[in-house]
């Protein structure tokens, strides 16, 4: 009787064993919450490293670093129109519009021949003019910026070349790009010039995320000082034209890679990179027929010979 009693007794624990356990089933619903919490911290961290940007400080020291180092790339960096004088410069300026600086070469021997002074070019008949210039293409719109400069020089200011910001831009053809030029390099006023090249590189290299020249102009303004803005344009603008190409950069051939923020946008194998180098970088004639003294590559060839 004891025996069955205590089994009685035992299945009936048995039966209520369970019991107990039950409550702790609605602790399951709070489990999801644990990785959501647990993953709050990590992701934001993850992604605020990963895009953290870089600091004005930062940027503006590598910009500067950039300077110096094509500094050392191209110690001859120079303006690549011929030119003799503030009037040359301007004309070819003008006459470099969708061309390359070699047409303009080649083709302005010719030209300042015929017209070598305001008052000549003022005078001209527009149709021979053309003829001679037509090879830069554009040659009638040209044809009648140069020959409206030219007047306007004879009739505002006595036949030379105002040496201010403020008249060039005045001038028929002339804007704030080919008015540095000419500050720049034929009176020894710093200007930053902004043409395609210079718009491009510095962008690449995240000096400023405009495309505006203007603006682009005002931001790197203020990341170089004064006396560094005509040797900054040029030094840009020969990296631009030799190596950090539009379409196709060399990236394995570049020597400031180190301080690129867009090296791999162009061809990374050194061997096949050094094949995109341009002018003296790769062995060719320059631009200039009349290149400065220390310039390291071959004079270009006039018009009509072979460039090879």
């Amino acid at each position: 009787m004891g025996e069955h009693g205590v089994s009685k007794r035992a299945k009936a624990a048995n039966r209520k064993s369970p019991e107990p356990v039950e409550p702790a089933e609605p602790a399951e619903p709070v489990e999801p919450a644990e990785p959501v919490t647990a993953a709050k911290p990590t992701k934001p961290a993850k992604a605020a490293k990963a895009a953290k940007p870089e600091s004005r400080l930062a940027m503006v020291r590598r910009a500067r670093r950039i300077n110096r180092e094509l500094a050392e790339v191209f110690p001859y960096a120079h303006p690549e129109l011929d030119f003799r004088n503030p009037f040359e410069l301007l004309v070819a300026t003008v006459l470099s519009a969708q061309t390359t600086d070699l047409r303009v070469n080649q083709t302005t021997p010719a030209l300042f021949a015929k017209y070598p002074t305001p008052e000549d070019l003022a005078a001209a008949v527009p149709e021979e003019v053309e003829e001679l210039i037509r090879p830069t293409g554009f040659f009638r719109a040209k044809t009648k910026s140069i020959m409206g400069l030219a007047t306007a020089l004879r009739d505002d200011f006595g036949g030379e070349v105002p040496g201010r910001l403020a008249d060039l831009v005045k001038l028929p053809g002339v804007g704030r790009k080919t008015a540095f030029v000419v500050l720049g390099n034929a009176f020894g006023v710093p200007g930053i010039t902004v043409d395609t090249h210079f718009m491009r590189l510095v962008r690449r290299w995240r000096w400023t995320e405009s495309d505006d020249p203007v603006k682009i102009e005002a931001e790197v303004a203020t990341i170089f000082p004064k006396s560094e803005w005509t040797m900054l344009s040029h030094r840009v603008i020969f990296h631009g034209r030799r190596i950090c190409h539009a379409r196709k950069p060399a990236c394995g051939a570049c020597p400031i890679t180190h301080l690129c923020p867009s090296y791999g946008e162009g061809e990374t194998d050194p061997e096949k990179a050094k094949k995109l180098l341009k002018y003296e970088m790769g062995g060719f004639p320059g631009q200039r027929l009349d290149p400065p003294p220390g310039y390291p590559g071959r004079p270009a060839p006039p018009l009509g010979a072979s460039d090879g």
